[in-house]
């Protein structure tokens, strides 16, 4: 690898060569970085130039940026050297220090790996960036150790050196709490500016190399990433800060130059072709984009001007993504079809267990001493009557001091008479409540162990099972409705609590306990003395030898919320008491001090059970004592001389945080200082942390004794107290990578990625323990394999309760050798935790069955990834305790998620950096990828009773979207490895292959037509007319009264009619007006801008009358003139009007103060006022010359936001009438209701000419009054009785949204919509089919037939190819395979297949109409199970674009194509949408079997990604159906990144919530990445007449940062 930065030194070739072999050695990691960094140092220190610098030292930093985790290694890591320097002048960054030199900035890797003398001045600035370094004081490290720390510090400085971007997501003011303008910007993602360095160059500051090879992307990844000011779109100026955007506009104008390139594709893997750059020698010209507002203009790719902010993050997303992914996964797996998923192949070099088969371990023999009681409660029994004054348990209040003293004969006295009132006060005495074997709730505060341990003897004494639960604060406590379930399962009628805490209950306003959320009804019975009755003075409970009897049950709650309960018999009981005892040392009236929970687990089994049967002393601490003092714990242990004490990790930590001002505190009388999750992975650095601090103040290291228990095994090891403090305790220091194949590697070397664990000591006495695999046959492990450790003793629990199947699975466990044999006779329990058994017998725990995600194929445990998040900063983001890690299911593998409680003060930059160092640090040191990471405001996570975080609460407010994040970051693109291959397209076969193909495989060529027009003998009258006008005049003469228009009003009156001979009389005076105000000649264009109504359509004839030529314009809209009349003018100018026709209201309109501000009004054509017409005819009727001139224009705006103007002829408009005429059969006795805009395609052909030619009168409903009243159209419908209806989509919906609830008082009004033969929706896209089926579902009641309701097909260049008539069968529906479709082919499915997608047909072709379905690449004819370009064939084709330019290329092409081969005669239109034709097997009308056409989508608007073809509908069907508050939304891509616009109906707080539900639907359901999320308010996305969405315009409203969102997430 020449090393291109000392190209321009004069270096003697040994050393050169030596310098090869250092990196060599450096590249195979004989060598550490620093190392090699000291020795280059030396070698080439001696050949630099060292002129003196301002300060006298020479800085020269000449780091190179190693590609050190092999797999990132770029396919050709451009390495750019010291030469890198892109002409000085062009960055225009020159500071001058010595005379008048310029000195040159370099960008090269970490500060860390610099020689000390050479390290920059850390200054405040700098050091916030990146670590602060940890002041010794406040020891803030309760889940760190040194060792992870530093892992975590030198693999977010390996991540520094690759300089990952991470754009900063956009958010609203109003979401933002406290922040800074910068906020707004893409962060400086290098996390620190410390490592800009100087070098002094020659005077004229050329670099030598004058000719570079420079990897394009990494060049571009330079220009962004190197940025050192944030990137704001006004900050960069040319002096001084040269911002991102700017240097990234100046890099794509100069690439834009080098190579006419589309933008670059993030979908493949490899880099783009290096490009030679010219060096200019010397110049110091600077090359500056022009300014563009205040944002700069940039080039894209593809020459689209945009504005820098938006644009430059997406580039920044884009190079970020560029970056070769970990290596590609070979082998598949089918998903039901040619598209496949890649599935994990094991990596043939992971480590694999290979030590010899474990042994069961055998715990030391539990010793029986004579003096044990026979039971529990016969212990209490004898301390109760033996020394009833000694103290059994002293509890505090919240100030730490004593507030009762429970002594062992109140215990007994009490319990008793506990005892008795269960069994004899409840109920009747023929029917008691309660019976021996019953199970009870016991719901006690945490504040009061006094009251909770006395009901539990009493439960004892009674012989009922105790159930604690904790104490339900609101009804919708988190968790509390699965601890209701377990009540519920357990049979639990009672609950016992304390005076306190029953007053403190939610009640009703009755003063009665509510029903909690699914809980059983409870009897609330309070266990204080004064409430309870003395039992007789001949009652006494009946005091049994432990047997096989329940003793009580404590629940546990599982990974997915479920709460179970763990039973344990009197016999497990009383032996765990002993063992415990035993391997404690417990002796008669020691004294404890318990912080833990004292309803289970560790703080139920020694400070409740085994205290007691020792005599012990109990000083209880409450949680809320802790939080206001957490030192309380060691006062107590100083002030009572205590010998034990039992403690969390967190209880440590907190005394850590608090110790400074205490003076007297001595620990040495403590013994045993119990660590309760010392099991977990960050006890360890507690311990640690701990002991070195309180060393000084008595504590010695043998006195820490870690523990490890479960729910179901109960104390599953525990380290032994010793008097020998020579013996350290064990510790293993483990290679993550190897605990992630379940296989243990001691890893003493690389301390990247190791975890240290401490042992929790020895088996428990008299107990068996074996490691099992964790899943399938329950095989023992060997002696380097993890596994689920199982225990055999009696001390363990012995079933989840009512569970009989999942208790075999768990309780009742034989593991097997490898030959098959059972290890022992009994069952032993799995404890639910995975480790290993050491030497010594030393019990090892790395983790738990619960908190483990396996992500393809790997093992994590979520407590270690938790340890790393936390190892990246001293807490100033978010809070130690309350950080949740789950996986959740995305595409067939487990994704990590973490969720954290960010703090109020920190703002979004800081935050923001947290959060990709976090994804950083987790990537370095366990290789693997966060899915998402997602903060949220403080305390807003479901908490446990004791201020844990609720984990499967968490979960389940993330799946449905109601975690409300104040951040997100989400990284799909490194997590998600599994996608299917992008697809590679196949070179072209030819027409021969084809056809024989299609022959071969009996398929036939896609094609069809409509009826022909030549055969249908019909006695029509119009045909003898060639022109329009003509038949007018004829109709005018034979049926002059009949009318053919009637215009309703809101109200559903007649607002005006039409006859024929009125129609003819208005036409001519408008003719007359148009020739001689207007001095129009014949074949000028005019345009009409009129309202839907009778206006329009005379003056439309009277343009025909007078030889103009009409182009209907939709008039600006009074409300919102600014953005209407522009289009407008639009239309206006292109269709070279030269006058403008219209109502005296608009006229006006037109030239008021408002349209004067929205466009130049002086620039109008003449307007001619229509309101007042000439009285006389004119002196002759313009008869055209030849059917084939223009008849009319129809312009219409497309969904891509083309303005498309399409010719008309005499002869098309004629044949177009006559085609619907005997498709719907319409003759002067119909009548026809439109609902339509009249301005374009097939509304305009059916408002304003199908009646004249036709002669039917057709009730004309203007789409604008339904707003007032939306049952004016179906009541017209039913009031006239009309068999034929046209409507458009924004019609139905508005009927359907707006009559919903009111059909019935429809049904009372008398509508009645039986007689509806065909209502056609008018469109130009794919049928909406969950629209019309609701609308058709809605309206049955009223008598609509289901099948009446169907689409047409029209486009530009066919106004109207398919129309459902009268006759011919129902409009069917298929079920294609949305898969296939994307690879361009038709698979037929079962309906609810999964996949599958419905497609209605689009109605039947019309007289007239051939069509074939073309591959629009090669214009080849398709067989029908592909989809293609559907290409028409009809006399009612346009003729042509109208254009200025008259841009003929383009026009011949949509107009006249011919196919490649085959039938290649034939002139077809393209319509520029992408269907199929399926031949079926109904009967058409002249008994041929029909072909049904399927429109699928535009072609415009299709998307290519990963090599697939997407329709933006199906992406946004999805994206709606993921959560509630998604309104609308709309797709489409830039720069080969998918964009997904979301509206957002709820409050701005609900905007996030959105980002990970869209990101994993649109995974799930197309394997694609989603790019970024732009969530925006209800109304931001386009939808234009037709109410389609206008994703074009949206498109480039985002780029130039016009929509305003709500939240932009920028996807890595």
């Amino acid at each position: 690898m020449a090393d291109r930065s000392l190209e321009g030194m004069a270096l003697p070739l040994e050393v050169r060569a030596r310098l090869a072999e250092l990196e060599l050695e450096l590249s195979e990691g004989d060598i550490t970085q620093k190392g090699y960094e000291k020795k280059r140092s030396k070698l080439i220190g001696a050949y630099l130039p060292q002129p003196p610098t301002a300060n006298g030292a020479a800085v020269a930093r000449c780091r190179l940026q190693h590609s050190e985790g092999a797999p990132r290694r770029t396919p050709h890591s451009g390495h750019i050297g010291v030469c890198d320097i892109r002409e000085a002048a062009g960055r225009e960054r020159v500071a001058s220090t010595a005379g008048n030199r310029p000195l040159f900035y370099f960008r090269f890797g970490v500060d860390q790996a610099l020689p000390p003398e050479r390290r920059a001045p850390v200054t405040p600035s700098s050091s916030s960036r990146y670590h602060r370094r940890r002041s010794s004081g406040s020891r803030d490290e309760r889940y760190r150790s040194d060792v992870h720390t530093e892992a975590v510090q030198a693999a977010l400085a390996k991540h520094k050196e690759r300089k990952m971007a991470v754009p900063m997501p956009s958010k609203r003011r109003s979401l933002v709490v406290q922040t800074s303008m910068d906020a707004y910007t893409p962060p400086d993602t290098s996390s620190g500016s410390e490592d800009e360095g100087s070098v002094q160059g020659d005077s004229q500051g050329t670099p030598t190399s004058s000719q570079g090879s420079i990897n394009m992307e990494h060049w571009i990844s330079q220009a962004i990433h190197g940025s050192t000011t944030s990137t704001t779109s006004s900050s960069s100026t040319q002096s001084g800060g040269s911002g991102a955007a700017h240097r990234l506009a100046d890099v794509m104008a100069q690439t834009h130059i080098e190579n006419h390139s589309a933008p670059p594709d993030v979908t493949t893997y490899t880099s783009e072709h290096s490009i030679q750059i010219e060096r200019p020698q010397g110049s110091t010209t600077s090359r500056t984009a022009p300014k563009y507002g205040n944002a700069e203009l940039m080039e894209t790719g593809d020459g689209v001007p945009v504005s820098s902010r938006v644009s430059a993050k997406i580039q920044q997303l884009v190079n970020t993504l560029k970056r070769p992914k970990r290596p590609p996964l070979r082998e598949f797996f089918v998903d039901d079809f040619e598209e496949l998923l890649e599935v994990q192949q094991p990596d043939p070099n992971q480590p694999k267990p290979e030590g010899a088969q474990m042994l069961a371990m055998r715990g030391e023999q539990l010793g029986v001493v004579t003096n044990w009681p026979p039971s529990l409660e016969a212990a209490l029994q004898r301390w109760g009557t033996i020394s009833p004054k000694a103290p059994c348990l002293t509890t505090m209040d919240t100030n730490g001091k004593p507030l009762y003293i429970l002594t062992y004969g109140k215990l007994w006295t009490r319990s008793m008479k506990v005892a008795y009132n269960i069994l004899h006060k409840l109920g009747t005495k023929q029917e008691p409540m309660v019976r021996p074997g019953d199970r009870v709730a016991l719901v006690f505060p945490n504040n009061d162990p006094a009251a909770s341990m006395v009901a539990f003897y009493g439960c004892l004494l009674a012989e009922v099972v105790p159930v604690p639960i904790e104490v339900p604060l609101t009804r919708k406590d988190a968790g509390s409705q699965q601890i209701g379930f377990l009540l519920g399962s357990c049979g639990v009628t009672v609950a016992l609590t304390s005076d306190a805490c029953h007053k403190g209950l939610p009640k009703s306003p009755t003063g009665e306990i509510p029903q909690f959320k699914g809980w059983p009804k409870l009897l609330w019975f309070v266990t204080e003395s004064k409430h309870l009755s003395k039992p007789p003075r001949d009652w006494f409970p009946h005091i049994k030898d432990a047997n096989n009897d329940t003793a009580y049950i404590e629940y546990k709650t599982c990974k997915d919320g479920s709460v179970l309960g763990v039973t344990v018999t009197r016999i497990a009981l009383l032996t765990h008491c002993q063992a415990l005892t035993q391997a404690c040392g417990y002796t008669e009236a020691e004294t404890i001090v318990n912080v833990l929970d004292f309803k289970k687990d560790v703080g139920l089994w020694h400070g409740i059970l085994t205290s007691v049967m020792n005599m012990m002393h109990v000083i209880s601490i409450p949680y809320s004592l802790m939080k206001v003092n957490p030192l309380s714990w060691i006062q107590k242990v100083c002030q009572y001389k205590a010998k034990v004490a039992c403690v969390k990790s967190r209880d440590m930590h907190w005394a850590l945080v608090a110790h400074r001002d205490q003076r007297d505190i001595n620990l040495s009388s403590l013994r045993m200082l119990i660590v309760a999750d010392g099991a977990n992975p960050w006890s360890i650095s507690s311990c640690d942390a701990f002991l070195n601090v309180f060393q000084s103040k008595g504590l010695r290291q043998e006195v820490i004794c870690p523990c490890a228990s479960s729910p179901e095994a109960l104390t599953v090891a525990i380290r032994r107290p010793t008097d020998d403090s020579n013996q350290p305790p064990g510790r293993g220091v483990l290679s993550m990578h190897g605990l992630t194949y379940g296989v243990i590697r001691v890893d003493s070397e690389e301390k990247l990625s190791v975890l240290t664990v401490q042992d929790v000591g020895l088996v428990m006495p008299g107990a068996i323990m074996c490691s099992v695999k964790p899943d399938g046959i329950p095989q023992l492990c060997r002696t380097d394999e993890i596994g689920e450790l199982c225990v055999c003793a009696i001390a363990t629990g012995t079933s989840y309760y009512g569970l009989s199947g999942m208790t075999k699975n768990t309780f009742e466990v034989f593991p097997v050798t490898s030959s098959g044999a059972p290890v022992s006779e009994y069952p032993f329990v799995r404890t639910g935790l995975l480790g290993f058994v050491g030497p010594g017998g030393l019990v090892f725990v790395v983790g738990k069955m619960d908190g483990l995600m396996v992500v393809s194929g790997r093992r994590h445990n979520a407590d270690d990834i938790v340890a790393t998040a936390l190892a990246v900063e001293p807490m100033k983001f978010v809070y130690r305790g309350r950080i949740a890690v789950f996986s959740v299911t995305v595409l067939h593998d487990e994704r990590i998620v973490i969720v954290a409680e960010q703090r109020p003060d920190s703002t979004e930059e800081d935050s923001f950096q947290w959060m990709s160092r976090v994804l950083q640090a987790i990537d370095s040191i366990h290789q693997v990828g966060v899915y998402c990471l997602a903060l949220v405001p403080a305390n807003t996570l479901p908490k446990t009773p004791l201020g844990g975080i609720h984990l499967s609460e968490t979960k389940q407010l993330f799946l449905e979207g109601s975690l409300h994040p104040c951040n997100v970051l989400m990284c799909p693109h490194t997590c998600v490895t599994n996608l299917p291959k992008p697809r590679q397209k196949q070179p072209e076969i030819g027409p021969a292959s084809v056809m024989v193909g299609n022959l071969v495989s009996g398929k036939r060529i896609a094609q069809a037509s409509g009826r022909d027009l030549g055969q249908i003998e019909d006695n029509d009258q119009a045909r003898k007319f060639l022109f329009l006008s003509e038949v007018l005049q004829w109709r005018a003469q034979t049926t002059p009264d009949h009318v053919l228009y009637t215009l309703l009003n809101c109200r559903g009156t007649i607002a005006n009619s039409l006859t024929c001979v009125q129609l003819h009389k208005r036409a001519e005076k408008i003719a007359v007006m148009l020739m001689e105000r207007g001095r129009l000649q014949d074949g000028d264009h005019v345009a009409l801008v009129y309202p839907p109504g009778i206006d329009l359509i005379a003056a439309f004839y009277g343009c025909l009358y007078a030889g103009c030529v009409p182009i209907t314009v939709r008039p600006p809209h009074p409300q919102n003139i600014a953005t209407t009349l522009p289009t407008v003018k639009m239309i206006v100018e292109v269709s070279r009007s030269a006058c403008l026709m219209t109502t005296q209201l608009i006229c006006k309109l037109l030239r008021s103060r408002e349209a004067a501000a929205a466009v130049d009004v002086r620039a109008w054509p003449p307007i001619l006022d229509t309101d007042d017409l000439p009285k006389k005819r004119p002196a002759q009727i313009y008869k055209p010359s030849n059917p084939d001139t223009l008849a009319y224009l129809d312009f219409s705006v497309s969904t891509t936001g083309m303005l498309a103007g399409v010719k008309m002829c005499h002869a098309a408009t004629s044949a177009f009438c006559r085609s619907i005429k005997l498709q719907c059969e319409l003759y002067p006795s119909r009548e026809v209701a439109i609902c339509l805009d009249p301005y374009c395609g097939l509304g305009f052909v059916l408002w304003c000419l199908c009646s004249v030619y036709s002669g039917h009168q057709s009730i004309l409903i203007p789409p604008s009054e339904l707003e007032t009243n939306p049952a004016l159209w179906l009541l017209a419908v039913s009031q006239y009785k009309v068999r034929d209806t046209f409507c458009s989509y924004s019609v139905m919906e508005l009927c359907t949204k707006g009559l919903g609830s009111q059909t019935e008082s429809l049904k009372a009004r008398g509508l009645d919509l039986s007689r509806v033969r065909t209502c056609v929706v008018v469109a130009e896209e794919r049928p909406r089919i969950a629209l019309t089926q609701s609308f058709s579902k809605l309206f049955k009641d009223l008598g609509l037939h289901p099948r009446a309701v169907s689409t047409s097909f029209g486009c530009r260049v066919n106004l109207a190819i398919c129309l459902q008539g009268t006759s011919g069968p129902d409009p069917t529906t298929v079920y294609v395979d949305m898969r296939a479709l994307r690879h361009d082919r038709v698979r037929l499915v079962e309906r609810g297949s999964p996949h599958s997608l419905p497609l209605m047909e689009s109605g039947k072709i019309l007289p007239g109409v051939r069509i074939i379905i073309a591959n629009p690449e090669t214009k080849g004819p398709l067989g029908d199970s592909h989809l293609g370009e559907i290409w028409v064939h009809s006399a009612h084709n346009a003729s042509g674009y109208f254009t200025i330019y008259g841009d003929e290329s383009l026009q011949s092409d949509h107009f006249s194509s011919r196919l490649s081969f085959g039938d290649t005669q034939t002139i077809w239109a393209r319509t520029g949408y992408l269907g199929f034709l399926r031949r079926t097997e109904l009967t058409d009308a002249n008994g041929e079997r029909h072909d049904a056409l399927y429109v699928v989508g535009a072609l415009d608007e299709a998307m290519e990604l990963r090599g697939m073809r997407y329709h933006p509908i199906d992406i946004e069907t999805s994206v709606i159906r993921a959560h509630k508050s998604v309104t609308e939304c709309a797709v489409f891509t830039w720069t080969n990144l998918l964009v997904v616009v979301v509206e957002l109906d709820g409050s701005e707080q609900e905007a996030l919530d959105l980002v990970p539900l869209v990101t994993n639907v649109v995974l799930e359901e197309h394997y694609l990445v989603v790019g970024v999320v732009v969530v925006v308010d209800i109304g931001v996305i386009p939808i234009n007449s037709r109410g389609e969405k206008q994703r074009m315009h949206l498109r480039d409203g985002f780029l130039a940062d016009q929509l305003d969102p709500i939240y932009v997430a920028y996807n890595m």
